[in-house]
């Protein structure tokens, strides 16, 4: 099982200068594994490494509005990007806590249906996130 982990496993590495983006995990309300699509982590930055520290964790310049969140992470945490001065990225910086996660709320209710089975009635209610477009309403 090692063996074939490491066929597939590629390793990362980056050198000081380079950008990367940083995963963090949305949470809404209870916090939900083996979900794919929009539940999926998400990556914010880009953000510098400033050095190599240990074989895997790379510390990076982080804004001021993350400084309660330790700036050494793990290269798993990271994702390559090639820099262009011209890319704009915008994420809630306020709303990001300590473990790298933020608290999904519900903005508005777009539709509300009923359907009903045998012996009961289940509501499915579609609601538009904040922070999300219209077309990601759930």
């Amino acid at each position: 099982q090692k063996s074939y982990a490491d066929k597939h496993r590629k390793s990362l590495e980056f050198q000081p200068g380079d950008h990367v983006f940083l995963k963090v995990s949305p949470t809404r309300g209870v916090r939900r594994f083996g979900i794919k699509g929009k539940l999926s982590p998400r990556f914010i930055g880009p953000f510098e490494i400033l050095d190599r520290v240990g074989e895997v964790s790379y510390r990076l310049a982080l804004p001021p509005q993350l400084s309660h969140v330790h700036n050494v992470f793990h290269v798993s945490l990271l994702r390559g990007y090639k820099y262009h001065p011209l890319h704009v990225i915008s994420y809630p910086l306020d709303q990001i806590r300590a473990d790298l996660s933020y608290v999904e709320e519900p903005e508005a209710i777009l539709d509300r249906q009923d359907r009903v089975t045998r012996k009961k009635t289940i509501p499915f209610i579609k609601i538009l996130w904040r922070n999300h477009p219209e077309r990601e309403a759930t």
